[in-house]
């Protein structure tokens, strides 16, 4: 099970106090291997593939859960990075924002992990989002959002690699499509060239010199 990436990153982290606190116990790479292998355990298949839980709950018994708890947003985080590069290698979707939290069960036994992972849609229904990189938020909806250097576009891109009209995102009922207009120098998801893709939360566009991520909700 793919979680090398997760494994490197946690590593560059672990120095230190973060380092003495896994030690010994459950480990965070424990948890990963745990909560992808939820995901293909619950994967089912949705109008436009194969849908898998967006939304986990890591039950932790109450050691675990206290060294755990300085680092919690890292591990959350890191998880939930860990869940989009899973479901991006296995063609999975989602639909709604991938979220993980941590929990302390004191019924649990040293060692002990339980996972919920469920299918959840964001707040409001199907929504979703792009962010730019200087933090601002543009909701989607159900209507077709188009980019390019047209001033009528919903997001104009002052870029003169791209197109007048580059490409749109179409709502579908699960999910996103984002496709490309035939644009002279092409649109990118995660650094790879697309003609025609679904989205999933967390993925990376690329119109000309501009970065935006794409949230689910």
């Amino acid at each position: 099970m793919g979680v090398q990436g997760f494994e490197r990153r946690i590593e560059r982290m672990v120095e230190g106090a973060f380092g003495k606190a896994f030690r010994s116990g459950l480990q965070p790479v424990e948890v990963a291997r745990r909560l992808l292998r939820e995901m293909d355990a619950n994967r089912t298949l949705g109008v436009r593939g194969t849908v898998v839980p967006n939304d986990f709950t890591v039950v932790l018994c109450t050691e675990d859960a206290l060294r755990f708890d300085d680092y919690a947003d890292v591990l959350e985080t890191e998880l939930e990075t860990e869940a989009r590069d899973h479901a991006r290698n296995e063609n999975y979707h989602f639909i709604g924002p991938v979220k993980v939290r941590l929990v302390e069960d004191p019924a649990l036994r040293k060692g002990d992990l339980e996972i919920e992972a469920i299918r959840k849609e964001g707040d409001g229904g199907r929504l979703g989002a792009l962010v730019l990189t200087d933090g601002q938020r543009l909701p989607l909806s159900d209507a077709i959002f188009s980019m390019g250097r047209l001033p009528e576009c919903d997001l104009k891109i002052d870029d003169a690699l791209a197109s007048r009209r580059h490409c749109e995102i179409r709502p579908e009922p699960d999910g996103y499509r984002l496709v490309d207009l035939g644009s002279l120098n092409g649109t990118t998801v995660n650094g790879a060239k697309i003609k025609d893709q679904m989205l999933v939360d967390g993925d990376l566009i690329g119109v000309a010199a501009v970065a935006i991520r794409f949230e689910a909700s």
